[in-house]
């Protein structure tokens, strides 16, 4: 089958993560987690640039006051504007030798939800957390990956998926007081035969519908706000990650990749895997929030 993605930058990162559009700067960052690495890409021009960290950095945002608010694996971190650490806000609670905080995002009102991963993927050790003036508060427990972190138009239902389980949740949310509540299972996944695709990172268009990225599944899906699986969109790369609407119309969807401990057959096959990669929609993305520190 033909992709509609094309190769926006062969960045070969090892683990390719949490791609964020910066529209004042008409620039896209994104992380390579394993590899500890922010990145900047301008589409229109191909500036490429790389801050080098000393930790693996799983998610972040952009900062109303300039900067970033990262989850790294030590903790909750302000980056400066170049993506260097500044200040630890909130140390990780959990294990820092098996767990390190991955996917997350900013809410309609700009709190940081961001969630961490049990590597050991044994336990259910890992938790979904809400960070704000007040500090780092626990949302729920039990999880072996977070990810899949969105929110809907209305900023009143919240989207999250525990990869191994290859379950996407949803919760009423509000966005006043930043609780989620009733969890329900929005999407289940059923693997079948070789493919293991299961929701990793996601995004939310102005239609509502919510658009996740198989990892080992090298696809994206699109699912309507009621659950119903509208369309599959094949990426060539197996191992897709996380999606971003960008551009200045929001019409341009970016899905990060990744490489490490891929088999050579499949490196061969797919050798742009570790790339970012584009294609354009008919609906448009929801603009991001930025992290606001006095919420």
């Amino acid at each position: 089958m033909t992709s509609p993605f094309t190769l926006v930058l062969d960045a070969q990162c090892a683990l390719g993560e949490c791609p964020v559009w910066a529209p004042a700067e008409k620039a896209l960052y994104f992380a390579d987690i394993k590899g500890m690495k922010l990145h900047r890409l301008e589409p229109e021009t191909g500036r490429h640039t790389i801050t080098g960290l000393s930790e693996e950095i799983g998610c972040f945002a952009i900062r109303k006051d300039g900067g970033f608010v990262a989850g790294l694996r030590s903790g909750v971190w302000q980056l400066s504007p170049a993506g260097e650490r500044v200040t630890m806000l909130a140390p990780n609670p959990e294990p820092t030798t098996t767990n390190r905080f991955n996917d997350g995002r900013t809410d309609p009102r700009g709190r940081f939800i961001l969630g961490t991963i049990d590597e050991k993927k044994a336990g259910g050790t890992a938790s979904l957390y809400r960070f704000d003036r007040r500090g780092l508060q626990k949302i729920e427990g039990g999880i072996l990956t977070s990810n899949g972190l969105a929110f809907s138009p209305d900023g009143r239902t919240m989207y999250h998926s525990d990869t191994p389980r290859f379950t996407i949740y949803a919760y009423d949310y509000d966005a006043e007081t930043g609780e989620a509540s009733n969890r329900r299972v929005f999407a289940e996944l059923k693997p079948e035969g070789e493919d293991r695709g299961r929701p990793d990172g996601a995004a939310v268009d102005a239609e509502g519908c919510y658009w996740s990225a198989l990892y080992e599944g090298g696809r994206v899906q699109r699912y309507s706000p009621a659950g119903e699986l509208l369309a599959e969109y094949q990426v060539p790369a197996m191992c897709t990650t996380m999606i971003a609407f960008g551009g200045a119309d929001l019409r341009t969807l970016y899905v990060t990749s990744a490489r490490d401990g891929r088999p050579a057959e499949e490196l061969e096959r797919l050798p742009h895997s570790g790339g970012v990669f584009s294609m354009r929609t008919e609906v448009p993305g929801l603009p991001e929030p930025l992290f606001d520190p006095e919420v």
